[in-house]
Formats: structure tokens, sequence, C-alpha cells
């Protein structure tokens, strides 16, 4: 029995979209693969439909690297509305509470370090978090506002950069993954004794990817253009690597790597980069300026963990 052939161009590579609003995640992936005519295609972390901004598409065997992707550093920018609480913790939802109380800036940055570091967080009920093998925005949306328990987070940085007025603050946050910056600015806001959401959110960046490298959604195609659109526009599947620690093999190295062999760290003295930790922390194996995969450094060896 023959296999189907997959529909769709053997595509490899990164491409940066500037997220419109309104959109899923997945939309954004569904109409990307359709303009590029595309066999495989995925995204490196999902943004509300609310929000903005760097949304990282995969295409073929970059799919492999997405969860090296949503383990680096997320950079994200909002605006927090004082004064009214929403049930999805953004604009897009109905108003179910409202607060005079408007924290002055001072009062807002003295609340600041109570979220910053490893902090529990519990995620918005409009979420895509299972509870008990249903997602929790279907249960929200059915009117059963699930009971969800707080999650370990990880902030780095947590910044008022502009107060427009009383009823509106910015912030950016630089964080680490599975953090919503909904549940910031729901928890904030009550923790300087009112309530908010976020009126709008844009992420910088994702990872080694920057804002300043995103291509806007309406501007990959032209609506009179038919023909799928150019693959010199995709980035090579190693950038998603980029913030990863690299160490150079030799080739008869890299191939016993590639078999799946470990290597002794004592045969890699001089050449473990500084930034690499020795106990359990991921390098990017390199040959001949070739990136042959991902290894992990623990218990005195290298060993493959993702070969690409």
């Amino acid at each position: 029995m023959s296999r189907r052939k997959p529909k769709g161009l053997p595509l490899d590579g990164w491409l940066i979209i500037d997220k419109p609003p309104g959109m899923t995640s997945t939309d954004v992936v569904n109409r990307v693969k359709r303009i590029f005519d595309a066999q495989k295609a995925g995204h490196g972390g999902t943004l509300d439909p609310l929000a903005t901004g760097v949304l990282p598409i995969a295409f073929g065997a970059a799919t492999k690297t997405v969860p090296y992707v949503m383990d680096g550093t997320k950079l994200y920018r909002f605006t927090l509305k004082l004064g009214e609480q929403r049930d999805t913790d953004d604009a897009d939802g109905q108003v179910i509470a409202t607060s005079d109380v408007r924290p002055t800036d001072d009062q807002l940055r003295a609340a600041l370090p109570a979220f910053i570091g490893d902090i529990m967080q519990v995620p918005p009920i409009f979420s895509a978090i299972k509870v008990a093998g249903e997602r929790a925005y279907d249960m929200a949306r059915e009117g059963r506002a699930p009971v969800l328990e707080p999650r370990p987070a990880r902030v780095d940085r947590f910044e008022l950069v502009e107060r427009t007025d009383e009823d509106t603050a910015v912030f950016e946050v630089a964080s680490g993954k599975g953090v919503y910056m909904r549940s910031l600015a729901r928890d904030l806001a009550q923790a300087c004794g009112t309530v908010g959401h976020i009126a709008v959110l844009r992420r910088l960046r994702v990872g080694p990817f920057l804002e300043a490298a995103s291509i806007p959604l309406d501007k990959l195609r032209g609506a009179e253009d038919t023909a799928p659109a150019s693959p010199d526009l995709l980035l090579p599947v190693a950038t998603a690597l980029a913030d990863i620690p690299a160490l150079a093999l030799t080739e008869s190295e890299a191939a016993d790597l590639r078999h799946g062999q470990a290597i002794s760290l004592v045969t890699l003295m001089g050449r473990i980069p500084g930034n690499a930790d020795p106990s359990g922390g991921l390098v990017r194996a390199m040959a001949g300026g070739r990136v042959i995969g991902l290894a992990r450094l623990e218990d005195g060896l290298m060993k493959p963990e993702r070969v690409l």
C-alpha cells in the first residue's frame, strides 16, 4: 500500500509574524501555511486574540525546535486599565466588578517586587488549561467557571513604563514560559486595592526572535498574488537556537552524536562554553558551522537530546 504524498511544499525554517489583533494564533498559522503552500507549520507560543506582536511560525524541521523557543525569554508590553475587572481579564470580556480606587505611581511600583522571580500564579479562567479533560475556556463560556490552582511562573522583570492617566498604566514584563500577562495585570490591580484588566497587549520578543524582524501578516502577499510566497523569507531552522550556547565538535564527534552516542566532557575540555551549565544545561552542537543538534551536559557526559 503506497503512502499518500503530503500536500504542499516541504519547507524548513522560521517566519516571524507581527500578529494582528482579533485572530487566534492557530488562525495565523493556517493563513501563513496557505500563503506558502507549506506541508507542515506550527507556532512558537500562543498569543491571545486581543494581543499583537511577535508570533514565530515554524515550518517543517523547525517544528522540532519549538519547545526550545518556548523556553526562551518573552518580552511583553501591556496597558493595565484600572477600575474594571472583566471575566476574561482583558478588554474582550464582560465587566464583572468595578472600583473607584486609583493607585498612585509609587503604589504601583511598590507592589511590583511581589510579582518578580519565581511566583505562583492562578491562570485566567478563559485559558486553554484542561480541567478534568475539558478546556477551561469552554467551561467558562458555558457558565461553569472552573476552579484553577496556582501554578509556578517565572518573571524576570516587571516595570512601570508610563502612566498615561489615572485609569491606565503601561508595563513591560520579561518572563519565562507559561506566564499569563492577564493574570499579572489582574493580580497587580488587586494588590493595589482595586481591580483591573489588560486593555492592550503586545509581545516584543520570543527567545531569539525580535519585533524588528517580524513581518505584518497583511504584508506577506498582496490580494492579486496567487503563487506561493517566496521561501527566501524564511530564517534558517537553527535561528531558533541562537540563545543556546554553542559547542564546536569534530566531524567524528558529530557522527557519534548523530548515532546517539554520548561524548565525555573530559574530551571536550577547553571547548565547553563558559555560559553552559555542566549540570543539566543544553548546548548547541556545531560542526563546520552547521548545527548538528542539541545535547545536554550531565553526569560528565554530553548526551544527544535532539538531532536535527
